[in-house]
C-alpha cells in the first residue's frame, strides 16, 4: 500500500518529538536531581570561597561578619559560621559562665579562671538556667571536660545551690553528644585516680587533648538576649548538633581536616538529606579557623517529585501538542511538495500551462523555481522544435508546389515548343520557320523567368532566408522604378500621377524595389490604354504608406486575398497572353512578411489600390 508523504512526515515527526520529550523526561527523572545537588554544592563553594574573602577582610569586626552570615543564609537558603581552632563558635561570646577554679585545680591545669561556652549543653537544662540566672552566681560548680590548649569544653556541669540542693539531679547538665561518646568521666578519671587524663590513655588513638575535673565558683552568667540576632544559632538545634558532633570529631582527633581543602560530608535527618561544607581557614595570627556550612537538600527532593507528578500533565499536554503540530507541520511541508508533484506530472504530459507558486526562499523554494524555469525552457524548446518541424513542413510543401507549379507551368510552353518543332521538322510551312524560331525563344525565355521566380519564392517560403535593412529614401526608389518601366508606360499610353514626398524608410532596398516593381508591372497590365496610374506616399504616425493605384476593373471580393497565392489568375485565358509568371505578387508577399509590415489590396472607386507600410528612420 502506499503511503503518502504526509503521513510519513506526521508519523516521523511525532515519533521524533515523541523521543525527544521522553528522552527529556528519563533524563529529569534520573539525573536532575543530581545534576540540581551538584549545582546547588558548586554554587554554594563559590560563595563560601567569596565570603572567606570577605571574612578575611573584616576579621575583627564582629557586627560585621554576623551581618555576613546572614546575607549569605538569606542569599543561599543555608547556615553559616565561622568556628575556631577546638570547634568553638568564635564569635558567640554571649553563651557562657566564668569559673574561678580553687586552688588546688589552678596549680594541676595551670590557670585561675576559665570561660566555659554553654550552647552545646542540652536546652531544656539551659532554659531553666536562664529563667534561674541569680540562683547561679557565686554557686559551687563541678565540671568535667575536655581541655584543648586553653579551651575547656564541658562535658557535665553540675551545680551545688543551696536553694536547690534537694534534688541536685535537676542542676546536672551535660554535653549529651559527648558524654555518649567518652562515657562518664568521673568513673574514668576515679579509676586512673589522677584529676587530668590525657585522652590517649582511654585508648590507643594519639589523642592530644584533656579529660580534666574541677571544681570552682561561679564568677559570671552571661545569657544572650531573646531579641538577639545572634539568638538564631542557638535557637537552631538541627544546626547546633552539627556544630557540636563537627567539634566533638576535632577536639578527639576523629576527623582529617586537611588545609585549605574543602570538605562535603552528606547527613540525613527524618528523610530530609543535607550537605554539610567544612573549609579550613587560617587567620590573620596563625591560628586556624573553619566556615561551617549547612543546606538542605530537601527542596531539591521536593522539586523533582513536584517534577514527576507535573510531568503526567505536560507529558500529556505536550504529546496533544506534538500530534497537532506534526500534522500541522506535515501539512506545511507537503503542500508545497504535492504542488510540485501535480506540476511537474503536467510537465511529464508536455502541458507546461501551469507554474508554481513560490512563497518561500528555502530549499523548496529554489526547487519551485528550478521546475518554474525547467518548464519554461523545455516549453520554449518544443515550440522551437515545433517551429523547425513546421519548417521543414512547410521546405517540403515548398518542394512539393515548386514541383507541382513548375510541371504545370511549363506544360504549355513544352507544348508549343513540341508543336514548333514538330512543324519545323516536318518542313510545313518553311517559308515561317523564322515566326516559330522567334515564338520557341520566346516561351524559352517566359520558362527561364519563371524558374528563376519560382527558386526566389521558395527561398522566401523556406523561413531561412534573413532580410538585411538599410536606409534610403522611398520616394527616390519611387522614381527609379517609373524611369525603368517608362517604355511600358509609354506602350499603353498611360500616365503615372505621384503624390509623394522625400522620406527616409528602414528596409532592404532591393526587395523593396522588387515589390514596387511588381506592383506598378501588374498596374500597367491591368490598366485601360491612356488611364493614369496613382502612386502615393502617406505618413500615418511612425510609419509610411506606400501604395500603387491603378484604374479599371475591379476585383471581386472573394479573390481579393487569393490574388497573392502563387499561380492564381482571375482570368486563367487572359493572364498568360498579359505574360507574367503568375508569382510576382506572392514573391512580394514574402518580401513583406520578411519585413514584418502591413500590406494588402483593395477596391478603389474607379480601380485597384496594392499598398503596403514602411517604418520611418529619422
Amino acid at each position: 500500500m502506499k503511503r503518502g508523504i504526509v503521513l510519513k512526515l506526521f508519523l516521523l515527526t511525532s515519533m521524533l518529538c515523541i523521543l525527544i520529550l521522553a528522552t527529556v523526561f528519563i533524563g529529569q527523572t534520573i539525573f536532575f536531581k543530581q545534576f540540581y545537588v551538584n549545582k546547588k554544592v558548586k554554587d554554594l563553594e563559590s560563595n563560601i570561597t567569596l565570603f572567606e574573602k570577605e571574612y578575611m577582610k573584616n576579621t575583627n569586626d564582629i557586627s560585621t561578619i554576623q551581618q555576613l552570615e546572614r546575607d549569605f543564609a538569606e542569599d543561599n537558603n543555608a547556615w553559616i559560621t565561622i568556628l575556631n581552632q577546638n570547634g568553638n563558635l568564635k564569635y558567640e561570646n554571649d553563651f557562657n559562665i566564668e569559673v574561678q577554679l580553687d586552688k588546688y585545680n589552678q596549680q594541676i591545669l595551670g590557670m585561675k579562671t576559665t570561660k566555659v561556652p554553654l550552647y552545646m549543653i542540652d536546652r531544656s537544662k539551659l532554659d531553666r538556667l536562664s529563667e534561674s540566672e541569680s540562683l547561679m552566681k557565686n554557686s559551687e560548680v563541678y565540671i568535667f571536660g575536655i581541655l584543648k590548649g586553653a579551651q575547656l569544653t564541658p562535658i557535665e556541669i553540675t551545680v551545688n545551690n543551696e536553694v536547690n540542693n534537694t534534688n541536685p539531679d535537676n542542676w546536672i547538665i551535660k554535653n549529651e553528644m559527648l558524654y555518649e561518646k567518652i562515657g562518664d568521666p568521673r568513673i574514668k578519671l576515679k579509676e586512673m585516680g589522677k584529676p587530668r587524663l590525657n585522652l590517649k590513655e582511654i585508648d590507643s588513638s594519639d589523642k592530644k587533648s584533656d579529660l580534666v575535673g574541677f571544681s570552682g565558683k561561679i564568677l559570671n552568667v552571661q545569657f544572650p538576649e531573646r531579641n538577639d540576632l545572634s539568638n538564631v544559632i542557638y535557637s537552631n538545634s538541627l544546626f547546633l548538633d552539627q556544630i557540636k558532633d563537627f567539634q566533638n570529631k576535632l577536639l578527639l582527633d576523629e576527623m582529617d581536616i586537611l588545609n585549605t581543602t574543602m570538605q562535603i560530608v552528606d547527613y540525613e535527618q527524618n528523610d530530609i538529606k543535607y550537605n554539610i561544607l567544612i573549609k579550613p581557614i587560617e587567620n590573620s595570627d596563625g591560628t586556624n579557623a573553619y566556615i561551617f556550612s549547612m543546606t538542605s537538600l530537601q527542596p531539591v527532593d521536593e522539586a523533582v517529585q513536584m517534577i514527576e507528578e507535573y510531568y503526567i500533565y505536560i507529558v500529556a499536554f505536550v504529546s496533544i501538542l506534538i500530534l497537532l503540530a506534526s500534522f500541522y507541520y506535515s501539512i506545511k511541508i507537503a503542500r508545497p511538495l504535492l504542488r510540485i508533484n501535480s506540476t511537474t506530472k503536467k510537465i511529464a504530459n508536455l502541458d507546461f500551462s501551469e507554474t508554481i507558486a513560490v512563497h518561500s526562499k528555502d530549499e523548496i523554494g529554489d526547487l519551485s523555481q528550478n521546475i518554474n524555469l525547467l518548464s519554461h525552457r523545455l516549453s520554449m524548446y518544443i515550440k522551437q522544435l515545433q517551429q523547425d518541424i513546421e519548417k521543414e513542413k512547410k521546405l517540403e510543401n515548398t518542394r512539393k508546389e515548386f514541383i507541382s507549379g513548375v510541371s504545370h507551368e511549363l506544360k504549355t510552353p513544352l507544348s508549343i515548343l513540341q508543336s514548333c518543332i514538330t512543324i519545323l521538322r516536318g518542313n510545313v510551312a518553311s517559308h515561317k520557320k523564322e515566326y516559330y524560331f522567334n515564338a520557341m525563344e520566346k516561351e524559352v525565355d517566359k520558362m527561364d523567368l519563371m524558374i528563376v521566380d519560382m527558386l526566389e519564392l521558395a527561398k522566401y517560403e523556406s523561413g531561412t532566408y534573413k532580410m538585411k535593412m538599410n536606409v534610403f529614401y522611398i520616394n527616390e526608389l519611387l522614381e527609379e522604378v517609373c524611369e525603368k518601366l517608362s517604355t511600358e508606360i509609354q506602350q499603353k499610353e498611360l500616365r503615372i500621377q505621384t503624390h509623394v514626398f522625400p522620406i527616409k524608410v528602414a528596409a532592404n532596398q532591393r526587395r523593396i524595389e522588387q515589390v514596387l516593381t511588381n506592383f506598378l508591372t501588374n498596374a500597367i497590365r491591368y490598366s485601360p490604354s491612356q488611364e493614369r496610374i496613382i502612386m502615393v506616399t502617406e505618413k500615418k504616425g511612425e510609419m509610411v504608406k506606400i501604395s500603387v493605384e491603378n484604374k479599371g476593373a475591379h476585383i471581386e471580393e472573394e479573390h481579393l486575398e487569393k490574388v497573392w497565392d502563387r499561380f492564381y489568375r482571375i482570368d486563367a485565358s487572359r493572364q498568360r497572353s498579359r505574360g507574367g509568371t503568375g508569382l510576382g505578387l506572392a514573391i512580394s508577399k514574402n518580401i513583406l512578411i520578411l519585413h514584418g509590415v502591413e500590406y494588402g489590396v483593395c477596391n478603389t472607386d474607379n480601380g485597384v489600390q496594392f499598398y503596403f507600410y514602411l517604418k520611418i528612420e529619422e
